[in-house]
């Protein structure tokens, strides 16, 4: 079975583009922000997977700024929107949609991500890791 890195590769870059995008914008911007809105995001898509509202959890502004950015990348994979800060329309094919399933996997591979190199490189681990490789 293939590792979720190497089969959605496409979407995980997708997801932390979008990350990387609002950090650029507000470099106050916390690894705790990005694990709250990806906690929020997966239990957005969990609850609408099996037909509940999603729970409130106050985001911040921020948050909710940042969710809005990756869940933008979220729908766009998912085939129900156009590529965030793309053109209208775009000459270039939409990817094959994912799947619920398939995106709440990446979100959950990311937070993974966010968590171990927070806990390596503190406040900002995972921002100051991830935006190297983001461009």
């Amino acid at each position: 079975m293939a590792r979720v890195e190497e089969e959605y590769m496409d979407v995980l870059q997708n997801i932390e583009f979008g990350i990387v995008s609002i950090y650029r914008e507000r470099a106050e911007m916390s690894d705790y922000d990005v694990m709250r809105t990806l906690e929020a995001l997966i239990d957005s898509y969990t609850a609408e997977k099996i037909g509940r509202p999603p729970r409130d959890l106050r985001l911040s502004d921020l948050e909710h700024h940042l969710m809005d950015a990756v869940r933008g990348m979220c729908e766009w994979r998912l085939g129900r929107g156009a590529l965030p800060g793309g053109p209208a329309s775009s000459g270039n094919a939409a990817p094959e949609p994912n799947t619920v399933d398939e995106i709440i996997l990446c979100l959950k591979r990311v937070l993974k991500s966010v968590r171990r190199w927070n806990k390596e490189g503190g406040r900002q681990g995972y921002l100051n890791f991830v935006i190297q490789y983001v461009r």
